[in-house]
């Protein structure tokens, strides 16, 4: 499974997929797919870690 720390840190944080994407301003199904096909660059990943902690945050 393709960009498993990501994955992990979204169920650890309880933010949904849809709610990462939305705030990246891109569709859910974009989304999902982006993590799905390959192994995203350090800086993609460290904008949506980011994205995540935020919303964490939020709730």
């Amino acid at each position: 499974m393709k960009n498993i720390d990501i994955r992990i840190k979204m169920n650890n944080a309880r933010v949904k997929g849809y709610e990462v994407a939305s705030a990246l301003g891109i569709a859910e199904t974009s989304f999902s797919r982006m993590l799905a096909r390959r192994e995203l660059s350090e800086a993609e990943k460290q904008k949506i870690l980011a994205v995540i902690e935020e919303l964490k945050g939020e709730m």
